[in-house]
């Protein structure tokens, strides 16, 4: 792959930005429950701002947001859903791509809930549901090692590319580690022996995603790396550590500020580039305009 690739945003803000149903605990998953139509237009907005890669909104499928019952009798049915809709939007803007969105099955930001002897049961449903779909699968918002260990063997066999992409801690003042408190060093290393396509930062604020870079490119030299951050106003989870919360936006991120980071980003060596939770639609058009000189499909 060569170029700067272009992500998508938030699907979940911009689902309840767009007046979608958006509550919890189901999140961005009571959209493609009560509404799929809106997910296909966030989308196409997303595609029609610039984003080259969109990713399928599976995010929220898992038991602690739609309910151990309603997993285990529609997950791999909503999964199929959310994936048709990605497949749908893209197939009407050549060269893009669909990226399967593989969550932390326990709980965003919560590493201590992680369960490996049901991982990857629950993994397995949504690989069975999104695969006909998806170019590639975006293993997301992974808190610790464990769980992208278990992503990876998910998804083994598939003969899609894996792009690993981790949350960190928002503390300034240490090295970049995960959520986990496990260095990113060792999620770069562990993202080469896994044979990761490529190695994200997400889900967290723009001031830390600098040193992680820094550190992973240090520790895996060749590894194509990436960051979308989130918007959040402060150091709280997007889901609350586990989605108790909705969180609020920062003021200070608007699209021309969020680009500043961006290009900081590409600078040390980020060519997969886009927006978490609160990075909407204005800001992935800002980038397309302003962060993309040379970019390309990969």
């Amino acid at each position: 792959m060569t170029g700067m690739i272009l992500l998508d945003g938030g699907m979940g803000r911009e689902l309840e930005r767009s007046g979608a149903p958006f509550r919890q605990p189901e999140w961005s998953a009571l959209a493609l429950i009560e509404a799929p139509e809106a997910v296909a237009r966030v989308h196409d907005g997303f595609i029609r701002a610039g984003a080259q890669v969109i990713t399928t909104n599976s995010y929220a499928l898992v038991p602690f947001h739609i309910g151990e019952a309603r997993f285990a009798a529609e997950g791999e049915r909503l999964a199929d859903l959310a994936g048709q809709l990605a497949r749908q939007a893209a197939a009407e803007a050549p060269g893009v791509r669909v990226a399967g969105s593989l969550p932390p099955v326990f709980g965003s930001y919560r590493p201590d809930l992680f369960e490996p002897e049901r991982a990857q049961a629950l993994l397995s449903v949504l690989v069975r549901g999104l695969a006909p779909h998806v170019d590639l699968w975006l293993a997301e918002t992974q808190s610790s090692l464990a769980e992208a260990e278990a992503a990876a063997l998910a998804v083994q066999g598939s003969g899609k590319p894996l792009w690993l992409s981790f949350t960190l801690r928002d503390e300034l003042d240490s090295a970049p580690l995960l959520r986990s408190g496990e260095a990113v060093t060792d999620a770069a290393r562990l993202a080469l022996r896994l044979g990761a396509e490529a190695l994200l930062f997400n889900c967290s604020r723009p001031e830390v995603m600098g040193a992680a870079l820094e550190a992973a490119r240090t520790a895996a030299p060749g590894l194509r790396l990436g960051v979308y951050a989130n918007a959040f106003d402060d150091s709280q989870d997007e889901d609350g550590g586990a989605n108790e919360v909705i969180s609020t936006i920062r003021a200070d991120l608007d699209p021309p500020r969020y680009c500043g980071w961006a290009k900081g980003w590409a600078a040390q060596g980020a060519t997969i580039i886009g927006g978490c939770c609160g990075v909407g639609t204005e800001h992935i058009h800002h980038l397309a305009d302003h962060l993309a000189d040379g970019r390309g499909n990969g």
